[in-house]
């Protein structure tokens, strides 16, 4: 997997330090170090952070100290550990450090498409950009050699398709364990005044063209082929390109000539080398994800170098301007650029004039999560008051769906609960809502919390406490107790922070049981009147905890079935007109049994289900 190749490859640079938050399409990159690290006596320090803030902040540390560290995240994360990265720019570091960020077009599982490689221009940060696992593997271990040579934080850009996508990769025998201790080395350069801001700004504008120049020779960066016409590309583009011109390019259909450019470190652009393609060119078409940064690079430098050459892609209408590239716009658009016909279904097998339309398949909750019976126990308790609730990130997002319509805003990690606070401003009458889970309360919720306290805002916070981080994969966070060294932990317990931090009524309750938790919900509205009431829901995730005995409807008592209509459950359907439970999938939750008017859902051994 392509994560696992960058886990391994920081593995194979001598990495000493990883710290990471964990963000789709990146979460596998640190357990796998982890997983190394126990091949080096503990030597490889590795942790989730709270946030990608801390993470970094915690890296930059031990890099300050000569370490070569490795930070993980997604596109997202980077928005979070922009401050301290904009200043470790200036400030420098003695060891390499490498931030992950991976990004994710689409989007699959983000809120938005931005693009690290135009955050690397603004930063003045260089960026590796891989195009495939085997690359991301040996890239990773350039980049660690090039931060330490240059004394400059590196970013690393894969994409969920490199990140997720699986080859064959040749390893490289793993560094021994070194005993070499490290010692911080105590020296104003660590002191980021804004003098030596000014003096290290000016040596960063300096060594910029000193990396773009060695860049242009950079083994993944490549230039073939030759004519008026030219093609660039990167990333898992660069894959994209390649299985489209093998299909235009068959035998019997030979292609017209043409120069390939392939860009891996978009920043500091690779000049000499795009000037090298760019001569004798006409015209210039570029296939990229996600923003048109090489091809705004390529106008920039042919309008400074006075060359008349077309550069078309995002700009000009050729390619897509949001989401993924494919085989086949890639095959359709350079078709048209090199004016070559299509072969015969080269866009894959023609569909039936009458086939069906595939009806929406929309992300739910899974069967018998916890968010669910949380969010019915609010939405029961609220059913006479205007009430207002603002999500956030994790599996709780998925209350948005119908027929829970729980989330009305959802914006980034711990915006629910300061949103709220904006929203009673304008509203005040209604009652005010942030629901927000264990893990983002740790990365990000805290701040705003003590805002609402500190400013008496009545909103009532709901912690969706499910003991993991479920979205990205099941990770660890403050509140479970356990470390990715393998140790076990204290527990920071939300409820004592909540009470530490001002919040006057706290209270805990099990969202399985649906009539105390509507009445807990009523008593933290009640205590919401000047200033911040807190709910706690605790109850694991179905995928760290045992299933419960299984559920089956009598037909005969069926009559309403308010299960299907009211809870969206995946395990429960319709069938003949009543309802019917799915025991492959329900986790028994008793959550239907509950709402139930007619006791016409009943409990059954898993052995009595049978296989």
């Amino acid at each position: 997997m392509g994560n696992e190749a960058i886990g391994l490859g920081a593995l194979a640079a001598g990495v000493r330090v990883v710290t990471g938050y964990p963000g789709t399409p990146s979460s596998e990159i640190l357990p796998t170090v982890a997983a190394g690290q126990r091949h080096h006596d503990g030597h490889i320090h590795v942790e989730w952070s709270v946030n990608e803030k801390v993470a970094l902040e915690v890296a930059a540390g031990a890099a300050m100290a000569g370490a070569r560290t490795l930070v993980t995240m997604k596109q997202v994360g980077l928005n979070v550990a922009a401050d301290p990265l904009m200043s470790l720019v200036y400030l420098g570091v003695k060891g390499g450090m490498v931030v992950v960020v991976a990004d994710d077009p689409g989007p699959i599982s983000s809120q938005t498409e931005q693009d690290t490689r135009t955050f690397g221009l603004f930063a003045k940060l260089p960026v590796f950009d891989p195009a495939t696992p085997e690359e991301a593997y040996e890239m990773i271990i350039d980049a660690f050699d090039l931060s330490e040579r240059f004394g400059t934080p590196v970013l690393f850009r894969p994409t969920t398709r490199v990140c997720h996508g699986n080859a064959p990769v040749a390893l490289r025998e793993l560094p021994p364990p070194t005993a070499t201790s490290l010692r911080f080395d105590k020296s104003p350069r660590w002191v980021i005044f804004p003098r030596l801001s000014y003096e290290n700004h000016i040596k960063i504008e300096q060594r910029l063209p000193q990396i773009a120049d060695e860049f242009s020779d950079y083994r993944f960066n490549s230039l073939t082929g030759a004519g008026c016409l030219g093609i660039v590309t990167q990333g898992i583009s660069t894959g994209y390109v390649g299985e489209a011109l093998a299909i235009l390019g068959e035998p019997g259909a030979p292609l017209p000539e043409f120069k390939l450019l392939r860009v891996a470190t978009p920043h500091p652009f690779p000049k000499r080398l795009a000037l090298d393609f760019l001569t004798g060119l006409e015209r210039v078409l570029v296939i990229e994800e996600l923003d048109p940064y090489i091809e705004r690079e390529l106008q920039r430098l042919a309008g400074e170098c006075q060359l008349q050459v077309a550069v078309l892609g995002k700009g000009s209408g050729h390619i897509q301007v949001a989401g993924e590239n494919t085989v086949t716009a890639s095959l359709k658009v350079i078709a048209g650029f090199l004016d070559v016909p299509l072969p015969p279904n080269a866009t894959g097998p023609a569909l039936p004039e009458a086939a069906p339309t595939l009806p929406a398949r929309p992300p739910v909750l899974c069967a018998g999560c916890s968010h669910r019976s949380a969010f019915i126990a609010v939405k029961r308790a609220m059913r006479k008051r205007r009430a207002i609730f603002c999500g956030d990130i994790g599996c709780y997002t998925l209350g948005n769906a119908k027929p829970l319509d729980m989330v009305d805003t959802c914006l980034c990690m711990g915006a629910g609960i300061t949103i709220a606070q904006g929203l009673h401003v304008v509203e005040p009458e209604a009652v005010h809502f942030a629901f927000i889970g264990d893990s983002t309360f740790f990365h990000s919720g805290i701040t705003g919390i003590i805002n609402a306290v500190y400013n008496r805002t009545p909103i009532v916070v709901v912690v969706l406490d499910n003991a993991t981080t479920a979205m990205t994969g099941l990770q660890p966070h403050p509140g479970t107790g356990d470390t990715m060294m393998g140790a076990v932990s204290q527990k920071v317990d939300i409820a004592t922070v909540l009470r530490g931090i001002g919040v006057r009524h706290v209270e805990k309750c099990d969202p399985l049981q649906l009539d105390a938790s509507m009445e807990a919900v009523n008593r933290a509205v009640a205590a919401a009147t000047d200033g911040v009431a807190a709910l706690i829901f605790e109850s694991p995730c179905i995928h760290v905890a045992p299933p419960a005995p299984g559920y089956v409807v009598n037909a005969e008592k069926c009559e309403c079935k308010e299960c299907i209509i009211k809870l969206g459950c995946p395990a429960i359907l319709s069938v003949d007109g009543k309802a019917w439970i799915d025991n492959d999938l329900c986790f028994g939750c008793d959550l239907c049994a509950q709402i139930c008017k007619f006791d016409a859902i009943e409990a059954v051994s898993r052995e009595e289900l049978g296989p």
